[in-house]
């Protein structure tokens, strides 16, 4: 890939990169934008087909966090990390005691959290190695698995459109197809069913949709054939791109609304869901929730304030959809206004 071009493409910044041969490191920060504050985001440990997929992915999150904070009024900058997960064996506690010092050399221009692949045990590895860490657990004094929060914010948002674009105050016997339970997944299952949400769920982990069914009563279906499902809304809960020119013909619902980072492969496909009448609430708007939740961490945790926060983008969602079908453009277009509007501020 060209870095520097793509980066240019991003609105970037700077991106560091560290690779230790001992531990099996091999990890990437990228950080954005760091005019609202220093640049906090997860940091995401799975397989990649090559180095650029990782660079590419790191920037487009890194990006998407900065948009995240200045929509959801957070004095924070944007980042994200990606650590190559090692194809054999490896030292986990030692490769994230190293990846540890690599944020620690950059002395507060980083912040990192969790991320896919990564978990609360990972953070307190980090935090031996540096302060410059949250979703540590409760027990060191983190805040611990930010999940509950994301799956919070995405379920108010799902409300907004709900509201928005069917017209209806209540998620009961509103049909949901949540595409991927791991740990935002279930929790976010966990907020529709106590509305009395039906669910149709999907994942690569058979005892994850077991759980879900048993819990809450929810439909299990294959993987493949989630997008398929005629429903109210379908909220992506997995890894990015899966709004994309395959998959949108497949949609049979109203509204797109979930907790997944990056789910438009290209920006055109938001307006291609306009373009067939589905409402898309923006990824980085509607799952802040748990970067509210870390966030908070930085300043002196205060579960009231995060969750006074949290609900609150049920309003930003519900802003992004009216202003968008004002103007009569898609709605990430409305969001990366809002977003550039604040940090255009600063």
């Amino acid at each position: 890939m060209d870095l520097f071009k793509t980066m240019a493409g991003y609105g970037y910044g700077e991106v560091h990169v560290r690779r230790d041969e001992a531990s099996g490191l091999s990890a990437i920060i990228a950080i954005h934008d760091t005019r609202l504050g220093p640049s906090l985001g997860g940091c995401r440990f799975i397989h990649y087909a090559d180095e650029g997929a990782a660079f590419t992915d790191a920037l487009r999150l890194a990006r998407g966090m900065s948009y995240k904070a200045a929509i959801t009024g957070l004095d924070l900058g944007g980042g994200k990390s990606v650590l190559i997960r090692p194809k054999g064996e490896f030292d986990r506690a030692r490769l994230f005691e190293d990846f540890g010092r690599f944020i620690d050399n950059l002395g507060g221009r980083y912040i990192t959290a969790e991320d896919s692949g990564t978990a609360t045990a990972d953070m307190d590895v980090i935090r031996t190695k540096t302060k410059f860490v949250t979703g540590v657990s409760k027990e060191k004094g983190g805040s611990g698995d930010p999940s509950p929060y994301t799956a919070l914010g995405v379920r108010r948002g799902i409300e907004a459109s709900v509201k928005f674009k069917l017209g209806r105050a209540s998620l009961d016997g509103v049909h949901v197809t949540v595409q991927g339970v791991g740990h935002v997944g279930y929790y976010l299952c966990k907020e529709l069913h106590a509305l009395g949400a039906r669910l149709t769920v999907c994942d690569m982990d058979a005892t994850r949709t077991a759980r879900c069914a048993d819990e809450f009563k929810a439909t299990v279906v294959a993987a493949d054939s989630i997008l398929d499902v005629e429903a109210d809304v379908f909220a992506p809960c997995a890894l990015g791109a899966g709004i994309n020119d395959e998959t949108i013909p497949r949609l049979k619902v109203k509204i797109v609304a979930g907790a997944a980072n990056n789910v438009l492969a290209e920006p055109r496909h938001g307006d291609a869901l306009r373009g067939k009448g589905i409402a898309y609430a923006p990824d980085y708007a509607i799952n802040a929730g748990g970067l509210c939740n870390v966030a908070q961490e930085v300043q002196g945790y205060d579960e009231g304030k995060v969750r006074e926060r949290v609900v609150k983008i049920y309003d930003t969602i519900y802003t992004v959809l009216e202003r968008a079908e004002r103007e009569g453009v898609s709605p990430h277009v409305v969001a990366d206004r809002m977003a550039e509007e604040r940090l255009a501020q600063r």
